[in-house]
């Protein structure tokens, strides 16, 4: 019997579904916007080449974002300290803080602090007592509900907890606008750490096999 189908099947048919309720022509296309991790292992290879796989063939450019900086596009304001976060597992988080600042182009995003998998206790231990209020992005919180946060600290609204494709359109229009764009055939998914097929192979096969 035929089984349902995978995601790399129907992701073509879904784009084109898109464009034609869009009413947008793929030749009115000026890029591809793609999330690059962290995430899925096997999601981002996917999204990843069927976004190089389209720039490169329509000649345009490929603008690829990093999922913790798309969601930080949920909530445009100055003034708050946004900390984007994603489950890691085992009690980490991803974690990334940026903040919106005004510039000669208006409000632009800022990088506060980089990206990396850290225990999600310390996250929210170190923005206790900050001038700021914070706001926590992503979905790192939502079986958390033991963990007590701050006075300064509040959760994202329920929409602003998971990333969306149009956030990551945002962002990518921003660098777009800048020239930051990517390279179609170099462009790498962001995994920050091994999977859990390569960690499993690594015990059962030793590191030199890995290798």
């Amino acid at each position: 019997m035929q089984g349902a189908l995978t995601h790399s099947e129907t992701l073509m048919p879904h784009i084109d579904t898109a464009l034609r309720m869009a009413r947008v022509k793929k030749e009115e296309l000026k890029g591809i916007a793609v999330s690059i991790g962290p995430g899925s292992f096997t999601g981002l290879r996917i999204g990843l080449a069927s976004a190089k796989m389209m720039a490169y063939a329509m000649h345009i450019p490929l603008v690829a974002v990093p999922t913790l900086e798309a969601l930080a596009h949920h909530y445009v304001c100055e003034g708050v300290r946004l900390v984007a976060m994603m489950d890691a597992q085992k009690g980490n988080v991803y974690a990334q803080e940026f903040a919106w600042e005004t510039g000669t182009d208006g409000l632009t995003l800022r990088e506060q602090r980089a990206l990396a998998i850290l225990p999600l206790a310390e996250v929210i231990a170190s923005l206790e007592g900050t001038a700021k209020s914070v706001l926590l992005l992503g979905d790192a919180m939502q079986k958390k509900t033991a963990l007590a946060l701050p006075a300064n600290v509040r959760l994202a609204p329920i929409h602003a907890r998971m990333p969306r494709a149009a956030c990551v359109g945002l962002a990518a229009l921003a660098r777009l606008v800048r020239g930051a764009v990517d390279d179609p055939v170099t462009a790498a998914p962001l995994y920050l750490r091994r999977s859990e097929a390569e960690v499993l192979w690594e015990k059962r096969h030793g590191t030199e096999a890995a290798q």
